[in-house]
This record gives C-alpha cells, sequence and structure tokens, in this order.
C-alpha cells in the first residue's frame, strides 16, 4: 500500500482540492482533507486532535469539515465543527461515511472522497451561504500527517 503522501495521483490529488474549491465556492464553510498513514487510536479521537492542531475549529462560524483519512489503517472520519452540528441532521455525518464507504470498498478512494466533499459542500451552502466578505480561512490543500 502506497504511503499517505503518494496514496492518490497528481490527477486525484488535483481532483479533490477542485472538489474543496467547488464545494466552498457558494458558503462561507471551510473543508479540509487530511491524510496519514496510521491511526493507532480511535479515529475519532485522531481526528479531533487534527482538527484542532489544523485549526479547524477558529473559523468564525464554527463551520469546518475534515475528512481524515489514515491509508495503511483503512480508518477515515468526517467530523464538522460545532457551528455545522447544531444545523445538520443527526445522521449527516453517518451518511457522509457510508457513501463513501461505498466507493471505498471498490477501492474508489478519489471518488468516495469527492463525493463526500461534494455533499458536504451542498450542506455547508444551505446553512452557511456565502457573503460577498467571506474570506478563506483555511488553506485547501490536502495536508499529510507521517
Amino acid at each position: 500500500m502506497p504511503s499517505a503522501q503518494n496514496f492518490f495521483s497528481k490527477e486525484e490529488k488535483d481532483s479533490i482540492k477542485s472538489a474543496i474549491l467547488r464545494a466552498e465556492l457558494d458558503t462561507s464553510g471551510e473543508i479540509r482533507v487530511h491524510i496519514e498513514n496510521r491511526c493507532k487510536e480511535s479515529v475519532l479521537d485522531r481526528s479531533a486532535f487534527l482538527f484542532s492542531q489544523l485549526a479547524i475549529d477558529k473559523t468564525e462560524q464554527r463551520n469546518g469539515v475534515l475528512f481524515y483519512l489514515a491509508v495503511k489503517d483503512q480508518k477515515f472520519a468526517v467530523i464538522g465543527d460545532a457551528g455545522i452540528n447544531t444545523l445538520v441532521e443527526e445522521k449527516f455525518w453517518e451518511e457522509i461515511r457510508l457513501t463513501m464507504a461505498e466507493h471505498f470498498k471498490r477501492s474508489e478512494f478519489s471518488t468516495g472522497l469527492i463525493a463526500g466533499i461534494e455533499k458536504t459542500g451542498r450542506k455547508l451552502k444551505k446553512h452557511f451561504p456565502y457573503h460577498h466578505n467571506d474570506i478563506n480561512e483555511l488553506s485547501d490543500e490536502i495536508s499529510f500527517g507521517s
């Protein structure tokens, strides 16, 4: 299995970044993707730690979302900040995870990640529409851990 840095091809990385840009185009919400090799703890604990480390919890409206993948351990999570969590349906993040998992089962990793990002973007647009003075608060680049 390739390392986190090489898990996606350059074209797939570009497609993922484009999906983030498209999803954020109509919303003040922020989406980050973080990929690493191993997750030795609970995937939700690791995601919560990275959520803070990547400053996703520092957005003005608390409407950031993290897509986390530990490729060698085959774990992933999607978590949102307090601002969006109070507005989405109780099962929303589970629905995103299931959408992604269906693709992942077929080794369609970039397609699954993009599907999750797009679905999240639509929900962010509904609850946090873009305003003319919105700024991009977080990087749109995929970040990588060890």
